[in-house]
């Protein structure tokens, strides 16, 4: 039986970042418009934050995605709800969860996600 991810979701980005912009687009590419899956640009909306308690500054940093039951998930978690959605792409999130991997992924992401936002800053995108 194959598990079947919730049938709604909402990913919260950033598209001031070219690098998450660009991953956010394929994605969207992939999933057909039924995908069951919300596309928040908090750079364009940012209003929509403060309702959830997210900080702004938070979800330029790490993608974050609320399931269907409201759970927040961020970073390597986030990324790998969202990919699971993803035709032919799903794959890659199961190895993200595994025992092991789950604590690599999760500092090497929170690494990249911390240079690519000091990048952005440096760069002035927002």
């Amino acid at each position: 039986m194959r598990n079947t991810p919730n049938p709604t979701a909402t990913v919260y980005y950033n598209s001031a970042c070219p690098v998450c912009d660009a991953g956010i687009c394929a994605m969207r590419e992939r999933l057909a418009a039924d995908g069951g899956v919300q596309w928040v640009d908090v750079h364009q909306h940012p209003e929509v934050l403060g309702a959830l308690g997210l900080d702004l500054e938070a979800v330029r940093e790490r993608l974050h995605v609320a399931d269907g039951q409201g759970r927040m998930q961020v970073g390597a978690d986030a990324l790998a709800a969202t990919l699971r959605r993803v035709p032919r792409w799903g794959w890659l999130a199961a190895p993200l969860r595994w025992w092991g991997l789950r604590r690599i992924t999760d500092l090497f992401y929170n690494a990249f996600a911390r240079r690519l936002y000091r990048w952005n800053r440096a760069q002035g995108h927002w």
